[in-house]
């Protein structure tokens, strides 16, 4: 069992407020850090101890990595947890907390490796029997190649950038026209938004709804799912609306997706918190994996909501080297949760 009295949470707003609340709750020593600009935001009053990193951008305060392991040794802090963003999913990261002797409060760095790229990551739950969406997700990058593998697959076909994620570097081309001209521009985005312009290809569902599964694992080989969220709102390929459980899901679909969710864990090693998102299509009634999240979710409490459980929690019991405290059996589903989440537009410039 690994001691953890003292918890660090390399993030700030609403998700580090959220981890110390529960840290609190059992008992630990909380260490807040922060930019020279967040000094007095609540995240700071909150915590029991607070370190300035410095800077006044991320990139000078809350993405150096090591000044974060710097002030977990500082403060005592035995682990560290991640939030969501920043560095939460930075297997670099994840290793430099082990080799500091520190916990990290997610996934071992090789599953988020695993993960990290949409490519690898399809190639590995194919040959763990995960449905995937017809597509190709192969080395070869030349023009000759996806127009090939799109005639395979058939139009309309999406184009998705390897290493994305937020809807950048996606593209969706109804006809083989339009290919060479909208590749050379999800290219272009790839490599502006991520430094690697690789792109995937794969069937574009006309109308799919986006299911995704809660799973949750231990360093004792026993993975749950914990239901689902059905988050098909969506602007720009940004979720708007998190809903749980996913309305019109029947309880055998809810276990063969679940089933699929913790198979494609359990592949890759998983341990902690993370979330396995399908596209799910209502004409034919098949799902198919799309992505692992190797992190906690902004969206987790609507899970909570219907589960009673509170997910970080277990995510210290877990890093603590505690097995799950519940059987898939025992795993609760009441009520009804809806999240919503508010952007900010400019209505005329889109």
């Amino acid at each position: 069992m690994s001691k953890i009295d003292t918890l660090l949470v390399a993030n700030r707003g609403e998700i580090a407020c959220r981890v110390m609340r529960t840290a609190k709750a059992l008992g630990l020593t909380t260490v807040a850090v922060h930019s020279a600009t967040d000094r007095n935001a609540r995240h700071v009053e909150e915590a029991d101890i607070a370190i300035d990193l410095g800077g006044a951008k991320p990139a000078e305060s809350y993405l150096r990595a090591d000044a974060v392991l710097a002030a977990a040794k500082a403060a005592g802090a035995q682990a560290i947890h991640p939030g969501y963003g920043f560095l939460s999913e930075n297997a670099g990261f994840a290793r430099a907390c082990e080799e500091a002797g520190l916990v990290f409060l997610g996934p071992p760095a090789s599953a988020i490796d695993a993960m990290g790229s949409k490519s690898a990551a399809k190639a590995l739950m194919e040959t763990a029997g995960v449905p995937l969406v017809p597509g190709y997700h192969g080395e070869a990058q030349d023009y000759a190649t996806f127009q090939h593998e799109a005639q395979r697959i058939g139009y309309p076909v999406l184009l998705k950038a390897a290493a994305g994620g937020g809807g950048k570097g996606m593209k969706v081309v109804e006809r083989e026209a339009e290919l060479a001209e909208e590749l050379e521009s999800a290219q272009r985005e790839a490599q502006s938004g991520f430094g690697d312009s690789r792109m995937l290809v794969e069937k574009y569902l006309t109308k799919p709804r986006h299911v995704e599964i809660q799973v949750f694992a231990d360093k004792h080989g026993n993975c749950l799912y914990l239901n689902e969220r059905d988050c098909s709102i969506q602007r720009r390929h940004q979720k708007v609306v998190e809903e749980a459980p996913a309305p019109g899901l029947s309880a055998e679909l809810r276990a063969a997706m679940g089933e699929s969710a913790v198979r494609a864990a359990q592949a890759i090693g998983y341990v902690g918190a993370g979330t396995v998102e399908f596209l799910y299509d209502e004409g034919s009634g098949q799902f198919f994996f799309m992505e692992m999240n190797t992190r906690l979710q902004v969206e987790h409490p609507v899970t909570e909501a219907i589960t009673g459980l509170d997910l970080v929690a277990w995510q210290i019991r877990v890093a603590r080297g505690e097995p799950l405290p519940i059987t898939q059996e025992q795993v609760p589903l009441i009520g009804h949760a809806i999240e919503v989440r508010l952007y900010a537009e400019d209505p005329e410039g889109g």
